[in-house]
C-alpha cells in the first residue's frame, strides 16, 4: 500500500520538512551514486561500534546522523521520502520547525539504537557488522506522532495494482506498524525473514518513540479533544 495524500494542507509552508527531504535526496545523487559502495561503508551506523567491538571509519557519535541520509537504492529514498513528504508536514506544523527538526533527529537515534539493541541481544557477531542506513527510522517516528495527532484524516491509498482507497489514518498506520512488528518478531528467528537486511527493529522503535512524545505534547492540552498545535 502506497500512501498519496492526507487531505489535510498545512497552514504554513513545512520548511524543515522540504529541507530534509532535499538533504536526502542531494546526499543520495552526489554522495552516494558516484561512490555506492564506499559510501556505505564509510558513513553507515555499526551495531558492533557500541561496545567497541568493531567501528567504521566515522565515529560512533557521527554515524548515526550521516546514516540517517544514506538510502541503499531509488526505491528506498522514494519510497522513505513519500512517506516523510505526505506525513511530515502535518507533524512539523503541530510541533513547529525548530521542535520537528529536533524531534526527527531524536526520533532516528530511538530507531537506531532500537535496532541495535536487539541485534546486540539476539544477532551473531557477523550480524552486529552489518552497516544500518537509512531515514526510516526517523520517518517511523514521523508517523507514530501523525498517528496520535491526526487519527482521522483520511490516506487516499495506492493498492497495487489498481485500487484506491481512503483509509482512515489510524487504521493505515496501525496495520504498517503491525506489519513491522511482526516482521521484526520474525527476524528474531531468521535473519532472512526480514525482508533481506530491513530494520524492522528501528520502525517499531521509531514509531513508538513518535507516539509517545506526541501524547506526551497531548497532555499538556488545556481543551481535552482540541488538536494539539505549537504556536512557536
Amino acid at each position: 500500500m502506497l500512501p498519496l495524500s492526507d487531505g489535510i494542507p498545512a497552514r504554513r509552508f513545512p520548511i524543515v520538512n522540504v529541507l530534509l527531504i532535499v538533504a536526502n535526496f542531494a546526499v543520495f545523487i552526489f554522495y552516494e551514486l558516484p561512490q555506492l559502495h564506499a559510501a556505505v561503508y564509510h558513513a553507515s551506523f555499526y551495531p558492533c561500534t557500541v561496545d567497541n567491538a568493531c567501528h567504521g571509519p566515522e565515529p560512533w557519535g557521527l554515524s548515526w546522523i550521516t546514516a540517517m541520509f544514506l538510502h541503499g537504492g531509488w526505491g528506498h529514498i522514494l519510497g522513505n521520502m513519500l512517506f516523510l513528504a505526505i506525513f511530515g508536514k502535518n507533524v512539523e506544523d503541530a510541533f513547529g520547525s525548530l521542535r520537528y527538526l529536533v524531534f526527527y533527529f531524536a526520533g532516528g537515534l530511538a530507531a537506531m539504537m532500537t535496532q541495535t539493541a536487539m541485534t546486540l541481544l539476539f544477532g551473531t557477531a557477523a550480524e552486529a557488522r552489518v552497516p544500518e542506513l537509512g531515514a526510516s527510522g526517523a520517518i517511523a517516528a514521523v508517523l507514530g506522532a501523525y498517528f496520535v495527532l491526526y487519527p482521522r484524516s483520511r490516506i487516499r491509498t495506492w493498492i497495487f495494482p489498481i485500487f484506491l482507497v481512503n483509509f482512515p489514518a489510524w487504521i493505515f498506520l496501525g496495520l504498517w506498524f503491525l506489519y513491522q512488528l511482526i516482521e521484526a518478531s520474525f527476524g528474531l528467528f531468521s535473519a532472512s525473514a526480514n525482508g533481506g537486511g530491513v530494520a524492522f527493529f528501528a520502525h517499531v522503535g521509531g514509531f513508538i518513540f513518535g507516539l509517545l512524545v506526541a501524547r506526551l505534547a497531548r497532555a499538556g492540552q488545556t481543551t481535552p479533544g482540541e488538536q494539539w498545535r505549537s504556536t512557536g
